[in-house]
């Protein structure tokens, strides 16, 4: 066979994908396995967007403004503010009662050490997750 009539036979053999008996379950696999991630990465994102309002929520509710004692209508928007943040407080406060999380109490830390405490745990589950990924492919 010349090398004229060789490349033209080769050219046509590879031209078309030979399908494969398993195929279907093979795409079948691939999706389960997507659906599987997905729906993971729906549940961690969801936590992590609840944990991250609560904190935003108790953070702002907790800012304590004080501009001095004035009689104009400053020191009556403040007290107006300061009665607003009150109830809110309250209210996120028995709504953590009736959750069971009234008496929640997370020691001596501070906001910043609970933020990189978080923070590190975030990094350590993601590299985690590499970790896995690199293993499966």
């Amino acid at each position: 066979m010349s090398a004229d009539e060789f490349d033209p036979a080769i050219e046509r053999l590879f031209a078309r994908t030979p399908t494969m008996p398993d195929a279907a379950l093979f795409t079948a696999q691939v999706e389960q396995r997507m659906q599987k991630g997905s729906r993971l990465r729906v549940v961690v994102l969801g936590l992590a967007g609840l944990v991250g309002a609560v904190v935003a929520v108790r953070e702002v509710v907790s800012v304590n403004v004080n501009l001095g004692e004035g009689g104009g209508s400053a020191a009556t928007g403040m007290q107006g503010l300061e009665a607003v943040s009150f109830n809110a407080q309250t209210a996120i406060q028995s709504g953590l009662d009736q959750a069971g999380l009234g008496n929640l109490a997370f020691g001596s830390m501070s906001g910043m050490q609970m933020f990189w405490i978080a923070a590190g745990a975030l990094i350590a589950a993601a590299a985690a997750g590499v970790v896995r990924l690199s293993q499966e492919v």
